[in-house]
């Protein structure tokens, strides 16, 4: 406020400076006499109006810069929060993972990306009996262990994400079918090693079965799917606990 009426006043003052200058210019001239009625007139007049209208102007125009940086802000207050909203509905509620159909929109973008890759479902065994046997509520505190060591068992960069009730799918971005294998095989026996003890101290087994295939050039993803998918149904009644890409068997230790 105190900047408008500085403004104000210095064009006001501006404005009465040159009405003097050209009353002292044009009145003698015409061939009129400066009388007292007007000097105060060529003074009051333009102080006044001067500065009336220079302090709306300035007023209005200082309204319109906060409203625009109210609006600025409030844009990107709601741009942060749509980006959140958009970051939780990609995600799956209990494991933090990419849910189903995010899961497949990230695979898809890095097929268009590159050829090379190989792509992971990754299966709880027996995951009904723990159900069953302990509960709901029991189940999720498995499922939650079996979510972290696939975590720890694939390379930074890949694409985890939740397609099933306990089952997880892995893209592994740019790895051979040799780099394919390890990482399947170091997720299954981090999976082995967990010691989940629900109950009166009993350990309860938690293992995972995996199918995989390495991306081939020119194949969609429900080609890869279907390729992954035969893998997992082999190494489920092949035993379970095992790891199957492509055609070969990699069995528990």
């Amino acid at each position: 406020m105190n900047s408008i009426i500085l403004k104000s006043a210095a064009i006001a003052l501006a404005s009465v400076a040159a009405s003097l200058l050209l009353t002292l210019i044009i009145v003698p001239a015409m061939g009129f006499p400066v009388t007292r009625t007007i000097w105060l007139t060529s003074t009051v007049c333009p102080l006044v109006l001067a500065w009336t209208a220079c302090a709306g102007t300035f007023w209005q125009s200082d309204r319109l810069k906060n409203a625009h940086r109210e609006l600025a802000r409030a844009h990107a207050q709601l741009a942060a929060a749509h980006r959140r909203l958009a970051e939780k509905a990609s995600r799956d509620d209990m494991t933090g993972m990419l849910n189903r159909e995010s899961f497949f929109a990230a695979l898809d973008g890095s097929r268009r990306k590159s050829d090379r890759g190989a792509l992971l479902i990754i299966d709880a065994d027996h995951f009904k009996k723990i159900n069953d046997n302990f509960g709901h509520l029991t189940g999720d505190d498995a499922l939650l262990l079996i979510a972290s060591a696939i975590e720890r068992g694939v390379r930074s960069g890949d694409v985890l994400g939740r397609i099933g009730g306990e089952e997880f799918g892995a893209f592994l971005t740019g790895a051979t079918e040799q780099e394919a294998k390890r990482v399947a095989e170091r997720i299954r026996r981090e999976v082995e090693l967990i010691r989940f003890r629900p109950v009166d101290e009993r350990t309860i087994p938690l293992t995972v079965s995996i199918g995989g295939t390495v991306c081939g050039e020119d194949v969609n993803v429900s080609d890869l799917m279907r390729a992954a998918d035969r893998r997992l149904y082999q190494a489920k009644h092949a035993g379970r606990n095992l790891t199957i890409l492509d055609t070969d068997i990699s069995e528990a230790a």
